[in-house]
């Protein structure tokens, strides 16, 4: 990319530092970086990512700024933070997985001041955002996106604009939503299957070959919660968790009950009171409940 655009990259976890790494490596733009931590500011200094001391010094330095955050409450803090320092005509990009009415109000407020909003979830596990092959979801305006899209196929395979400003919020959550389900939906038939005779490879190997076959299945099904591998430092029961009760306070304001996705936070809930709040979501398989029957 020819242009001579400064990007600031706000939060450096599991899928931030290997966004941030991209964006170094194929933007052809300085690229400077913020974390609490140290340790991935000092692993993407040897990409040439400057580092920086504050929130507030990667507004005032950026014209575009990535978040890469938990969730709607650092989202919030982070949010009025810049909210003074981002430059006039700059543009906030959130990658996070944040509540829409949250987005939509932020937006409004960077507006006020001139400065460009857009919402643009990422999707899709630790491994594509390391290989650069991330789904993004993007509300924003036409001109918005049009300007941002070059630095998200940066880490991004798959770049789809929902609408304006709140719409990539609203796809992610829904997104999230039926994968949770779905992933219940294995638990459950691994359960079903176990006590009636039938090996978990063969029967996810028949679903794998049936009309039962998904993302899910192939990637959290087989990977996962066949072998039993539930790594921290993934996407946790508490971040799943997190982002279904934000898909369900959207279902309420739509006036839809949700009841799918109530099941399953019941089963999320049941794994954190296990105390598996910090392992990879898929651990649910290990907590289906015993039938009544």
């Amino acid at each position: 990319m020819a242009d001579a655009q400064v990007l600031g990259c706000i939060g450096l976890g599991v899928m931030g530092e290997p966004i941030c790494a991209h964006l170094v490596r194929k933007s052809g733009c300085k690229v400077i970086g913020f974390d609490r931590r140290a340790e991935p500011l000092e692993r993407l200094a040897a990409d040439g990512v400057v580092p920086a001391d504050a929130v507030e010094a990667v507004g005032r330095a950026a014209d575009i700024v990535f978040l890469s955050l938990p969730g709607g409450e650092e989202l919030a803090e982070v949010g009025a933070r810049l909210l003074p320092a981002l430059q006039t005509g700059a543009v906030l990009v959130d990658l996070s997985t944040a509540p829409v009415d949250l987005t939509r109000e932020l937006a409004a407020k960077f507006a006020d001041r001139g400065s460009g909003y857009a919402d643009a979830p990422v999707a899709r596990t630790r491994h594509a955002a390391e290989k650069g092959e991330l789904s993004v979801m993007v509300g924003a305006e036409a001109a918005i996106f049009a300007r941002i899209e070059p630095y998200l196929r940066c880490f991004a395979s798959d770049v789809l604009h929902c609408g304006t400003v709140g719409t990539g919020q609203v796809a992610k959550l829904m997104n999230n939503m039926v994968l949770f389900e779905i992933g219940a939906a294995l638990a459950e038939a691994l359960a079903v299957g176990r006590r009636s005779g039938i090996a978990p490879e063969v029967l996810l190997e028949a679903l794998r070959r049936g009309s039962a076959d998904s993302f899910a299945l192939r990637n959290h099904g087989l990977n996962a919660m066949l072998p039993g591998v539930y790594h921290e430092r993934a996407f946790s029961v508490r971040y799943a968790l997190k982002d279904l009760d934000y898909a369900l306070a959207l279902a309420r304001q739509a006036g839809v009950a949700a009841d799918g996705a109530k099941l399953v936070r019941e089963r999320f809930a049941r794994a954190i009171e296990a105390g598996d709040a910090e392992r990879y979501w898929p651990v649910i398989a290990e907590h289906v409940a015993p039938s009544d029957a």
